[in-house]
C-alpha cells in the first residue's frame, strides 16, 4: 500500500477522497482547503463520510498505530512498497524541480527535518520515499515566507538534525532576513532557492479567483525579473555561504557537499 499525500489544490483534494467512507486521524484533524475560492468547497470530507480519530495532534500517532496493530493482530498484514533506491539516480541534463528532488531524497542523512515553501516541490515531494528516515514540515494555511522561519525553528529545536529547506525565491523574499538569523545562531539549514524567477503562487491563486491576469500590469505584479535576484549575493551579504547551481549534476554536487557540513547554506537552482 502506498500512502499518498492529499492534493494541494481543494477540487484535486475533493477528486482524491471521492467514495471514502472512514477518515481515519492520526495526528491530524480533518481537511479543510487554504481559502474560500468562488464555488470550489472549504470542507473536503465527502457527504457521508464517517470521522474517527485514533490520535490528537498533541499525542503519540505512531504508538496509537503501533497499538492499534496489535489489538488486531494484524503484524502479517504490513507490507513495505518497493520504491526506486535513491542512489541510483545520475544527475544530468537540466536542473528542474525533478532532479532537484531526486538529489535531495539521493543525500538526504538520517533524520533530517525538511521543511517545504516551494509549489514545484510539492509535485514531487513522493520522490522522498526513497529517502533516509526524516521529518517533514509543510504549510498548514497560507502564509506565505512561513518556512524560512520554520527552519530556524527546526534547527534550533534539534541541533543535531540537517535541516533542509525547499524555497521558492518569490515566497523567501517575505522574510529574507532569516539567512542573517541563521548566519548569526550558526544554524545547520540548507536553503535551497527554486530560482523560477516569479511569485508562481501568487499567479496561480488569481486565476483561481477569476481575476484576470492578461494585462501588462497584473504579470509584472509577479515577475521576480528587471532585475533578477541575486541569490547568492543575498545571501554572503547576510553571512550564508551560497553557491548557484544551473544544471542538475551542478546542484547535485553542491547538495551533497551541503549535507557534509554543518552551519548555514543557500544553493540556489535557477529553474
Amino acid at each position: 500500500m502506498t500512502i499518498e499525500r492529499l492534493p494541494y489544490f481543494a477540487e484535486q483534494a475533493v477528486e482524491f477522497l471521492a467514495g471514502t467512507e472512514l477518515l481515519v486521524l492520526v495526528g491530524a484533524q480533518a481537511p479543510v482547503s487554504f481559502f474560500a475560492y468562488p464555488d470550489k468547497p472549504s470542507w473536503l470530507t465527502p457527504e457521508g463520510c464517517r470521522i474517527a480519530v485514533l490520535s490528537h495532534p498533541h499525542e503519540d500517532g505512531t504508538a496509537a498505530l503501533e497499538s492499534l496493530v496489535d489489538a488486531l493482530d494484524a503484524q502479517h498484514a504490513i507490507t513495505r512498497t518497493s520504491v526506486p533506491a535513491a542512489e541510483d539516480f545520475s544527475p544530468n541534463g537540466t536542473l528542474d524541480a525533478q532532479s532537484i528532488m531526486r538529489s535531495v531524497a539521493k543525500h538526504l542523512p538520517d533524520h533530517a527535518i525538511i521543511t517545504e515553501e516551494a509549489s514545484l516541490a510539492m509535485a514531487y515531494s513522493g520522490l522522498t520515499e526513497s529517502a533516509a528516515p526524516h521529518d517533514l514540515l509543510t504549510l498548514t494555511g497560507g502564509a506565505i515566507g512561513c518556512m524560512m522561519p520554520v527552519s530556524i525553528g527546526a534547527g534550533i529545536a534539534c541541533p543535531d538534525r540537517k535541516v533542509v529547506n525547499l524555497q521558492g525565491d518569490g515566497s523567501a523574499m517575505y522574510t529574507l532576513q532569516s539567512l542573517w538569523t541563521q548566519a548569526r545562531e550558526n544554524i545547520d539549514v540548507v536553503t535551497v532557492i527554486y530560482a523560477n524567477r516569479g511569485y508562481r503562487i501568487l499567479a496561480n491563486e488569481l486565476k483561481r479567483v477569476g481575476a484576470r491576469t492578461d494585462g501588462a500590469h497584473a504579470a509584472s505584479m509577479f515577475d521576480l525579473e528587471n532585475p533578477s535576484l541575486d541569490w547568492v549575493a543575498l545571501a554572503k551579504g547576510m553571512g550564508v555561504e551560497a553557491v548557484r547551481t544551473e544544471s542538475a549534476s551542478d546542484f547535485d554536487a553542491a547538495f551533497a557537499h551541503a549535507m557534509k557540513r554543518r552551519g548555514p547554506m543557500l544553493i540556489e537552482a535557477v529553474i
